[in-house]
């Protein structure tokens, strides 16, 4: 081997030595690591003893690595080797989401680069030892390239040398306003959300999806993906409605298992072993055992919708895309690397110790079920702010969401969540609440015992290191990152995917398609339209949309506006755009589904009542004529509420103003046709308007091109309905949370049902293959 070879090739501040038939090693030129040359082969000397440990030789497996690793840390290490950051943003800017100081200054005052590393980041590096990093909003590619770089360096430099595990949210929707996908950021290939993939029915596609995103992931150092979230979404009210694969439990089982496989498996020179390797991502399912079924549709970010229920009993039907498909996959890594519980109390079921504790914090949920009936010895890490104390607002998303064991001390909720299985605390940077735990620990069950309890969650931990490589090569090549994220081919994928996610819910007289000027895609997904000689371009009215007074998650409030739905230019590419109805041939409205809030009323609390109010999914106002007199579930203790039922409450849409849009332009248009494009979080009650509609099309995330293309017919829409479509706010209160598709769907003037599975293409109704496999 050369002597070149042997010192490896310098890139910027990180070199590489390459091993024949092995892994390249990088070290940063600061961390003073150097390699260890044994039977011709190089090391990584991340403690800087000159041995060959274990835990450094690659050769080895990956759990006897771990297991080495585990036995030589501190309780210190393995405290922090347990946390998992809260969120993350490069930079973090003022108005990001969480801002953060640079040197003791904000941001913008502190001349820092955009990829430094934060004051909090070098804290909790060095101070807590923390290792797992959640990362939201990144100003590029390379900027993300380089922070990941920074923070490699700096943990190869100290103690053990163990590399960070940097995750993300799902960041492949075209949405970025919504906080489950706030890694949203950067130019990365644009994709629907997971419930626009669901829209597909295409298990393939999916896992299409999975591969993209997973080599995406790997270019920004990213490496745990805190998804796919399979929870079946069983109550149509549920706000996290969008981040599922639907209601349909095997249709769930079957897109998160080709989601999680896409992520996970790596393939050729990348495979380290078992499917894992270099391109493989971590993927931590979620929520386990199922987070959709929150009485009355509430969720349980909130102290308002802490308790699951299952009035009908299918908590077990809930498992099923757990236990059949993330732990079951066909791919050779075999199961999700992770599982998170959700923030809520399934209420009574647990049939052992009868406790009704927040999810990660039941024994029977964790140990019993996951652990020993399941056999799942991957990584549990809670969700973020479980241990975290209550702030007394039923209504505050940034509140500590300790549901169940409200009355403990920060570590004792540690302490009893190590008990109950589980590995990791969510949205923690602070080392002390674990080390306080493990100290609860010994003098109830003696060193050895807590030794051996926590050497169990390092080892489950650390194999996430290991099978990826991170522990020889942590490092991307900034200008490389560039290349790969939102490469063409990747978005071009990604608009496919857009495209065939659109769910045509009614074709009037066949109004589409329309035709219209040509368009040439280019590799970006972008379209530029060409006019047609062979027939005038059509003339289109798209009515602004009227954004009403409201707050935000954390309860600032946001301005009113009017807004133009559709990009103008882009609409010109296709259409000619007039201002006056009476001028265009037809109109194209686009709305959201209605939005009444999250279930809890401040002003009703204030006024004496409960706070309880109904979630609605129709535009008007809605007053509870139905529901329960008594909840199942509720909080005895004096500062919070037993009973939380929502009859004869009534509650108003933030966007109504939606519904006034359709009906209007219906009056103006006469009888040209009128086209309404509705984005969908949530089933809708589009019984309020599906009259005055000549063509309905649905999405859940979309480019605007894309829906031009739709309505002019350069592309057909396929997409089938993951869920139904509610006849009535009746029917919405008749269903129960636990059981899927148990709603009248709406009939249109058509004859069509609403229902699962159900789409219409150009030529009518689809009667294909996927309806066969799941309706």
């Amino acid at each position: 081997m050369s002597n070149n070879t042997r010192q490896g090739q310098a890139s910027g501040e990180i070199r590489y030595v390459h091993n024949e038939g092995g892994p390249a090693i990088g070290l940063s030129a600061s961390s003073g690591v150097n390699v260890i040359e044994q039977d011709g082969l190089f090391f990584k000397d991340l403690n800087r003893s000159g041995a060959l440990e274990p835990y450094k030789d690659w050769r080895l497996p990956a759990e006897e690595r771990a297991k080495d690793l585990a036995s030589r840390m501190t309780p210190e290490q393995i405290a922090g080797l347990m946390l998992y950051s809260r969120h993350q943003s490069i930079p973090a800017g003022s108005t990001n989401w969480m801002s953060s100081t640079y040197n003791g200054k904000p941001y913008e005052e502190s001349g820092a680069n955009a990829w430094d590393l934060t004051d909090e980041q070098r804290s909790f590096l060095e101070n807590d030892h923390l290792r797992h990093i959640l990362v939201t909003t990144v100003e590029s590619p390379a900027v993300a390239a380089r922070w990941n770089n920074l923070v490699q360096a700096y943990a190869e430099s100290v103690g053990l040398g163990i590399p960070a595990n940097n995750s993300s949210d799902p960041r492949h929707g075209s949405d970025s306003s919504s906080e489950f996908n706030a890694g949203s950021g950067g130019k990365i290939s644009m994709w629907p959300e997971t419930l626009g993939l669901a829209a597909t029915f295409d298990p393939r596609l999916v896992r299409r999806f999975g591969e993209i995103a997973a080599k995406e992931y790997r270019a920004l150092g990213l490496t745990t993906a805190l998804s796919p979230q399979v929870d079946i979404a069983t109550d149509p009210r549920w706000f996290r409605f969008s981040g599922t694969f639907g209601e349909d439990p095997q249709l769930s089982t079957d897109l998160g298992r080709a989601y999680i496989d896409g992520f996970q498996t790596s393939e050729g020179e990348d495979e380290i072993a078992s499917g894992w390797g270099r391109a493989s991502v971590n993927a931590m399912v979620k929520h386990w055992p199922g987070g959709g079924s929150g009485e009355g549709g509430r969720d349980a970010h909130y102290a308002s919708g802490k308790y699951a229920v299952y009035p009908d009993g299918r908590f077990d039907e809930h498992l099923k895309p757990f236990t059949e498909g993330a732990f079951k996959l066909d791919g050779a890594t075999g199961q999700a690397s992770a599982v998170m519980p959700y923030y809520t109390v399934s209420w009574e079921q647990d049939t052992v110790g009868g406790e009704n504790v927040g999810n990660a914090y039941s024994k029977y949920l964790i140990t019993d079920l996951l652990r020993e009936k399941y056999g799942y010895d991957g990584v549990v890490c809670t969700d973020w702010l479980i241990t975290a104390d209550e702030n007394g607002e039923k209504d505050s998303f940034l509140s500590g969401k300790p549901w169940g064991v409200e009355g403990l001390s920060v570590a004792e909720r540690h302490y009893k969540l190590l008990l109950a299985g589980v590995d990791q605390f969510g949205g923690n940077n602070e080392a002390g609440p674990v080390l306080e735990a493990y100290e609860m620990g010994v003098q109830e069950y003696g060193e050895e015992w807590m030794r051996e309890r926590f050497e169990r969650s390092a080892v489950r931990l650390l194999k996430n290191f290991f099978r990826l490589g991170l522990f020889e090569n942590p490092y991307v090549d900034p200008e490389e990152s560039e290349r790969i994220v939102g490469q063409p081919d990747y978005m071009r994928a990604g608009y496919e995917a857009q495209l065939k996610s659109v769910v045509l819910l009614k074709n009037k007289g066949g109004v589409l398609p329309l035709g219209a000027g040509s368009s040439l895609q280019d590799s970006r997904g972008e379209s530029s339209a060409v006019e047609q000689p062979s027939f005038s371009r059509k003339k289109v009215y798209i009515p602004r949309r009227y954004i009403a007074p409201g707050r935000d998650w954390f309860r600032n409030p946001t301005p009113e506006k009017t807004v133009d739905p559709l990009n103008r230019n882009i609409s010109a590419k296709y259409f000619d755009v007039v201002d006056d109805p009476s001028e265009a041939d037809f109109a194209l409205v686009c709305i959201e589904n209605p939005d009444s809030g999250m279930g809890y009323s401040r002003e009703d609390a204030e006024a004496g009542g409960s706070g309880y109010v109904p979630i609605s999914l129709q535009y008007r106002p809605y007053t509870a004529e139905l529901g329960r007199e008594v909840s199942l579930a509720g909080d005895p203790r004096s500062s919070d509420v037993l009973n939380r039922s929502h009859l004869g409450k009534s509650v108003r849409t933030r966007n109504e103003a939606d519904l006034d849009l359709v009906l209007d332009t219906r009056a103006k248009m006469g009888d040209k046709p009128v086209i309404v494009s509705m984005l969908l979080s949530n089933p809708a009650i589009v019984a309020e308007f599906e009259q005055a509609a000549d063509v309905i099309l649905v999405n859940f995330g979309l480019q605007d091109q894309a829906l031009l293309e739709i309505v002019c017919g350069e592309a057909e829409p396929s997409g089938l309905l993951p869920m139904q479509m509610p006849a009535d706010m009746r029917t919405v209160e008749e269903q129960l949370e636990d059981v899927p598709r148990d709603m009248r769907c709406h009939v249109d003037t058509e004859g069509n049902t609403y229902d699962f599975a159900y789409g219409l293409n150009f030529g009518g109704v689809i009667e294909d293959e996927r309806v066969r496999n799941y309706r």
